[in-house]
């Protein structure tokens, strides 16, 4: 096997770790020695213990002369625990092979320069786009202080997400709501406004998947008009609850929701609502690497227009509504056909009767 193909088994395992490992980033590490693979491991749930310990653990003796393939540098520094990069030299590793430096300013190259002065072979870049792509959230955050945000929508066949009325259950199948539980369980949190949350009283968990840890649930709105009686208000032990609101919330209000246990963070306003950027730069200064924006066409639109929305996972269902239908994305203001923005299609998937594609946003 050639080393992309042991990378891309590297990814795949660093892939378990989205959603149950920030801040730190996803990240896989195979050990491969006489063309066996003797050792396998990816970040663990809050992020301890690291991959490579957990491929060093399950090689034991074997790691020494073996070749060690990880998807990001491994760490220089002294955190909760020692360098990843003394536990290779201390293994006996003979190369190491990495998609992508850490970006990370206590990282950053020292990783590498530490394996190579210790006399290990290291052989940097491969695969770096798919592993930039797998950990876009972690990167994002380090370089930008913002995370990763995929907006879902689903949607009719004429991009409508609901009726006049504001009835949606059910424009897709059940084939398409699992695949929505499976994108929340890859993201750190689950994002909605406040109009969402107030029509349907989500709870946002995972569900139907097994025992899994369950992301943060967040709601914008910008005066705390979400009731504390309401499931998530009810469910905040179950997971974490956060809101996100203005200064102009009462305290009261406050008092109500802090006593059901969530979080509250207060963000600056900005035209029209809640300062954006400004509440997802409050949640990366928490952790947050990835975000799942659940919201309506209001808050759709709101990323969009101010650059803060990374793709778009669109599930469209087989159903006509019309124009009475409330549209999946809220104004844009364009001016004109050439500033509108040009997704990159990136995936498709047929799901039962509906069809789900993954798109990359400008």
């Amino acid at each position: 096997m050639t080393d992309a193909a042991y990378m891309a088994h590297a990814l795949r395992l660093a892939a378990r770790g989205l959603g149950n490992v920030w801040p730190n980033p996803a990240v896989g590490c195979v050990l491969v020695k006489d063309g066996l693979v003797v050792g396998r491991g990816w970040t663990q749930p809050g992020g301890r213990p690291h991959a490579e310990v957990r491929a060093l653990q399950q090689a034991g003796t074997a790691a020494k002369g073996a070749t060690a393939y990880v998807t990001l540098e491994p760490c220089a520094h002294h955190g909760h625990t020692p360098p990843c990069a003394e536990a290779l030299i201390a293994s006996g590793v003979a190369c190491v092979v990495t998609a992508l430096t850490d970006p990370d300013p206590r990282v950053s190259g020292k990783g590498h320069q530490m394996l190579r002065a210790a006399g290990i072979a290291v052989t940097e870049g491969v695969m770096r786009a798919e592993a930039s792509r797998l950990n876009a959230g972690f990167l994002k955050r380090v370089a930008r202080g913002l995370p990763f945000v995929t907006l879902k929508l689903a949607a009719t066949l004429d991009g409508r997400i609901a009726t006049s009325s504001g009835e949606s259950r059910w424009i897709t199948g059940p084939q398409s709501r699992r695949k929505v539980h499976a994108l929340r369980l890859a993201h750190d949190a689950v994002m909605v406004g406040s109009g969402t949350a107030l029509t349907d009283d989500p709870d946002l968990t995972v569900r139907d998947l097994g025992a899994q840890r369950q992301p943060v649930r967040i709601v914008l709105d910008r005066l705390l008009r979400h009731d504390p009686d309401s499931r998530l208000g009810r469910s905040s032990s179950a997971g974490p609850v956060w809101l996100v609101h203005g200064p102009l919330a009462e305290q009261a209000r406050r008092a109500a929701w802090a006593a059901t246990g969530a979080t509250l963070i207060e963000v600056a306003e900005g035209e029209g609502g809640l300062d954006l950027a400004a509440a997802l730069s409050a949640l990366a200064w928490k952790g947050i690497t990835r975000v799942l924006g659940e919201g309506g066409g209001t808050l759709a639109a709101g990323l969009v227009k101010a650059g803060l929305a990374d793709e778009l996972a669109l599930f469209t269902g087989a159903v006509l509504i019309g124009a009475d239908g409330r549209p999946a994305l809220g104004e844009l203001c364009l001016a004109a056909l050439a500033d509108a923005s040009r997704p990159v299609l990136r995936e498709t998937q047929v799901l039962g009767p509906d069809l789900y594609s993954l798109w990359s946003l400008d």
